[in-house]
């Protein structure tokens, strides 16, 4: 009877199922939420509503291809979305510490766009290969 090989768990693995795990809680949390959180940071409900939109697909697509994509991309893009998420955060705080009103939308803008665009270019990105065999042509 063959058996079917299984990656084993990763750190990495585990790390990106956990923060397709964290978009998925907030994306729900924006959603359920979406008229007092918006009230809170400034911005419209519907805007909050896109937001948890955002999320919900950055996370599931993120957690449906932690299996199936190179953790190395999947690294990658998840530096990209947090050193994104980090600059949005910075910004909306400076434009609140000095009397603007656009700092939540700046903050909730970056949430409805950047896990949309995650998941595209996970998506994107070629699968991996469960186990590299020889190149066509040449003996083992």
């Amino acid at each position: 009877m063959a058996q079917v090989a299984t990656p084993r768990m990763t750190r990495q693995t585990a790390g990106a199922l956990a923060d397709g795990a964290f978009k998925v809680v907030l994306g729900a949390a924006c959603l359920a939420g979406a008229a007092p959180f918006g009230r809170l940071l400034g911005t419209p409900a519907w805007l909050m509503a896109v937001a948890g939109v955002g999320l919900l697909i950055g996370g599931g697509v993120g957690i449906g291809c932690t299996r199936s994509r190179s953790q190395r991309t999947y690294v990658r893009l998840m530096v990209a979305y947090d050193s994104g998420w980090a600059l949005a955060t910075l910004t909306g705080l400076l434009l609140a510490w000095r009397g603007g009103t656009a700092g939540g939308e700046v903050w909730v803008g970056y949430q409805a766009a950047a896990p949309v665009a995650f998941a595209a270019l996970l998506i994107a990105s070629a699968p991996e290969q469960a186990t590299p065999g020889p190149a066509p042509g040449v003996r083992e």
